[in-house]
Parts: structure tokens; C-alpha cells; sequence
């Protein structure tokens, strides 16, 4: 393992400080497990690994915040969604802790926990950005899944697969809706949304993504480009003045790689491509937050350390860790 190298970043956030929010909360969907990640990462070292082998100065609180507190009385479904109180008290939060950690200009990672909690990750670092330089964020979303969809157009109601439509706007009719606290100067363009990786996506989702011309590389595109070629093409749609959050799912990698996971698909990203967009995203220097989600120990016995391991090297990488 190698130093980290030195990169300037172009927004002041300080590359060598980083925030960490562990965030156990599987609420988003319905396998239990996927809460028990972040403690499964920490145990593999990854804290030691990033501070003693990045040279990072990493604030983390020691906890893996479950939110029980937050567990509403009476939580029916909501347009279609299950467990919206829940899931939008919890994201609430989890927002207030990102912006925490962002508005004081360091790097933030975010340990989930399920994809949910990217409402609240990325409301967090988008209202930082905004509030401190008045800028637009632009996010990179790696996943088997384009969790684009609306309530209306979701089969499960799972709000797993949704956080992107809330994020965008494109499934907040009212502001007394569930996900009210969203406000506008913490919403994301649709036009600085960049997906990677995406091998099943449903009806509704291939509508929305192509009614907003959405940016999209599927698995087909890396097979034809090369995963090279696809990261040159995302990082031009992005810009290089534009600050960055990863937000990475583990289901991206095909299950060879990373099977302990909620919902895997074959046929995805080897662990070396995963390693090379999170390369790639440390080497632009925009990069201000990452999230790493849907790590399930509990789901294969056999293969979990190898995804928590994955889980590890994809974090090392985005934070500055390089082969040479």
C-alpha cells in the first residue's frame, strides 16, 4: 500500500481531513444485515488502514448510528413507499452529520447502511457546496441500479430504489410531502448526475432517465469503451470545476467480486474497474465526499469478508491509495 499522493483540491476542502459517519440503518429495504456494514468495514481496519497508510487525519465519533430513537409509532405506507417516517427522519439526520462534517471544509465518508441514505448524504455535502462557495455539486452514482425511481413508479416501495428521484425533484410533488425538508439549495441537477455501471434497470426508471437526458453508462458501454474510456467520458460531462460525491454501491461489482449484498446481478464490474473509477475520481482533486452502501455480511456466509474487503479497497482508492 502506498501514501497517498498529493493533490490539491480545487474547492478548499482539506484532502487530509475526513469526516466519517457510520450509518446502520438497512430501513430502506428489507433485508436485515446491510445495518451491520459499517461495523464489518471498521473491524477489516479500514479506519487504521486510512490513517495510518493515507496519513489521513480522520474524525470519526466511534459509533455506527442506528437511529432507534427516530422509530416512528405509526408508520404506514405513503404513496407507495414503506417506512417513509422512518426513512426520511433517518436521512434527515444523516444530512445534518454530513453538513457537519462538510461546512468545515473537510472530506466527507459515509459507511452505510443501505442506498436510502444517500438522500441524506448527498443533501448534506450539496448544501455545504452551495452555502460556502455557491456552487452546484455533481455526483457519480456506481451501481447495478439507477434507484430513480418515483413512489408511483417503484414495484417494491422500497425507498432504496428511490433516493435519486427525491435528490432530483422528480418525486417531490408537495412540500408537506414525507420528504419535505429537502429545499431546493439542497437538491441535485439532473445535469450533473453521471450513473456507472447500471445493468438492471426497470421500466420506469429507462423513461425518467431518458425524458431528462440523464447521463448513463451502462455495463454494455464499458464492455464497448472500456472503463477507461467511460471515466474520461464522465469526468468531461461533469467539468473539472465542478466539486464531486461518489456515491458507490457495492452491487456494482458482479457478485464474483462482492456477492454478500442485497439485490446482486451478474455480469457487473470487476473489483480492478471499481478500483479504477474510485482512481480515477481521486485523481481530478474535486472529490469531497464518498459513500460506500449496500455491504450485507449476513447474506453469504462464504463471501462477506471478500465484499467487506472490496468495500475497503473501493474506499482506499477514492481517498488517494494508488498501485505505485
Amino acid at each position: 500500500m502506498t501514501s497517498a499522493p498529493s493533490i490539491q483540491p480545487r474547492f478548499l476542502v482539506n484532502r487530509h481531513d475526513l469526516g466519517v459517519v457510520a450509518v446502520g440503518f438497512s430501513g430502506g429495504q428489507p433485508k436485515a444485515g446491510v445495518d451491520a456494514a459499517p461495523m464489518a468495514l471498521i473491524e477489516a481496519g479500514l479506519i487504521q488502514q486510512l490513517e495510518e497508510d493515507l496519513e489521513l487525519n480522520v474524525d470519526y465519533d466511534g459509533q455506527v448510528h442506528a437511529y432507534s430513537e427516530l422509530i416512528p409509532a405509526d408508520d404506514p405506507p405513503f404513496r407507495n413507499m414503506k417506512q417513509p417516517k422512518f426513512v426520511s427522519a433517518v436521512t434527515k439526520e444523516v444530512s445534518e452529520q454530513v453538513y457537519s462534517h462538510a461546512k468545515k471544509g473537510k472530506m466527507v465518508m459515509t459507511l452505510g447502511g443501505d442506498h436510502s441514505i444517500a438522500i441524506g448524504t448527498i443533501s448534506g455535502t450539496a448544501r455545504a457546496i452551495r452555502e460556502r462557495f455557491g456552487r452546484e455539486l455533481a455526483v457519480i452514482w456506481v451501481d447495478a441500479h439507477a434507484d430513480i425511481n418515483t413512489p408511483e413508479t417503484s414495484d417494491s416501495g422500497n425507498i432504496h430504489g428511490m433516493p435519486v428521484a427525491f435528490l432530483t425533484g422528480l418525486a417531490t410533488e408537495k412540500r408537506e410531502d414525507v420528504f419535505g425538508w429537502l429545499k431546493e439549495h439542497h437538491m441535485l441537477s439532473v445535469n450533473k448526475l453521471v450513473y456507472i455501471g447500471l445493468r438492471d434497470i426497470d421500466k420506469g426508471e429507462k423513461k425518467i432517465l431518458k425524458e431528462h437526458g440523464i447521463k448513463a453508462f451502462s455495463m454494455h458501454d464499458i464492455d464497448r469503451h472500456g472503463i477507461g474510456k467511460v471515466m474520461d467520458m464522465a469526468l468531461g460531462w461533469i467539468g473539472s470545476d465542478t466539486p464531486i460525491h461518489l456515491s458507490f454501491d457495492v452491487d456494482a461489482l458482479d457478485p464474483m467480486w462482492a456477492p454478500s449484498t442485497g439485490t446482486p446481478v451478474r455480469g457487473g464490474l470487476t473489483l480492478r474497474e471499481g478500483d479504477f473509477i474510485a482512481e480515477c475520481v481521486a485523481a481530478t482533486g474535486s472529490l469531497i465526499a464518498l459513500d460506500l452502501v449496500e455491504v450485507n455480511p449476513s447474506l453469504d456466509e462464504h463471501g462477506a469478508s471478500d465484499t467487506v474487503r472490496a468495500g475497503c479497497s473501493i474506499v482506499r482508492c477514492a481517498l488517494g491509495d494508488t498501485l505505485l
